[in-house]
């Protein structure tokens, strides 16, 4: 399977709830469209420094990574994001990589938002059409 790229829609998700309050008008949210790469071996969100910038995330922690080549370094992590895919959205908080690299969409944000990778189309797609659907086991 080649490289699934996909249009992922950015909030700061500060500037929304101060929006909704009617703090900051509607046009002062910051907001950031990027082509970003379906990673289904990544787990979580990552942006690069710039993007954070533009959308003026504070960073909220430094925790370990792994990269694919096997080196380790500990990366901050800015929050808190409202992210879009598919007309989908979630908020969570992102992995910062350095200016310049590219976004990754790593599995928790693909679970969360019912989206699967078609390998044939190379293309993401939703995986229930009426909404993500949560699985969970009946409590006894």
């Amino acid at each position: 399977m080649g490289q699934v790229m996909t249009k992922l829609t950015l909030w700061n998700n500060t500037d929304l709830d101060m929006a909704e309050r009617g703090l900051i008008p509607r046009e002062a949210v910051r907001t950031v469209e990027i082509e970003a790469l379906v990673d289904t071996g990544a787990s979580t969100l990552v942006l690069p420094q710039d993007v954070v910038d533009a959308l003026g995330l504070p960073i909220v922690d430094h925790l370990p990574v792994r990269l694919a080549d096997g080196n380790r370094y500990t990366w901050p992590v800015a929050g808190s994001v409202r992210l879009s895919i598919l007309d989908r959205g979630m908020q969570c908080d992102a992995y910062v990589a350095p200016a310049g690299a590219t976004a990754l969409i790593g599995q928790i944000p693909l679970e969360r938002l019912d989206l699967i990778v078609d390998p044939k189309s190379q293309e993401v797609r939703v995986k229930f059409p009426d909404g993500p659907h949560l699985y969970v086991m009946r409590a006894a």
